[in-house]
């Protein structure tokens, strides 16, 4: 496990209003989603999607976990190829969570308030990880985003793919 953790730890202000706009999150934390409205033909509206709150952001991230490497004189430590074995290793540890669960359902209603929690602290630290291999590798992460997700949607137009799990290679034109 990473030793950031907490917001206070990183001098990230809580200023952020507890409910989201969607009143899907408190906190950051995800509360249980409301059920499926019916319409007068039969129809389902689904809710308001789960959103993240506003802060961080990337950027204060990575500033964040670069101020923690700093003080603690470990940049010599956080090489590309080891934070990328820190970063699997942490994605392993999210597995075990979800190891012989079977499905989960969204929200994770079934789960405790404890094994949310520790949840959070595994994405987080895979989250970081990732954020400073990006910083490492001078990678712009979120405009990296951006030209990725204007790829995928080149090579899977939701007029063609609409309902499918099939790979872009097996679409014919």
């Amino acid at each position: 496990m990473m030793a950031t953790n907490g917001k206070e730890a990183c001098g990230v202000k809580d200023d952020v209003s507890p409910v989201s706009s969607n009143g899907s999150a408190v906190n950051g934390k995800a509360t249980e989603a409301p059920p499926l409205s019916k319409l007068q033909n039969g129809g389902a509206v689904r809710p308001e999607r789960f959103t993240f709150s506003p802060e961080p952001t990337i950027e204060d991230i990575r500033r964040m976990q670069a101020e923690f490497t700093d003080e603690r004189d470990w940049n010599q430590f956080h090489q590309p190829r080891n934070l990328l074995l820190a970063m699997v290793g942490e994605v392993g540890e999210v597995a075990e969570l979800f190891q012989w669960r079977g499905e989960v359902a969204e929200g994770l209603p079934d789960w405790t308030e404890s094994e949310r929690e520790h949840l959070a602290h595994e994405l987080s630290d895979v989250m970081i990880y990732l954020v400073e291999l990006a910083e490492k590798c001078h990678v712009d992460l979120p405009q990296a985003v951006l030209r990725k997700m204007a790829l995928n949607r080149l090579k899977y137009p939701a007029s063609k793919v609409h309902g499918s799990a099939k790979k872009y290679t097996e679409y014919k034109d």
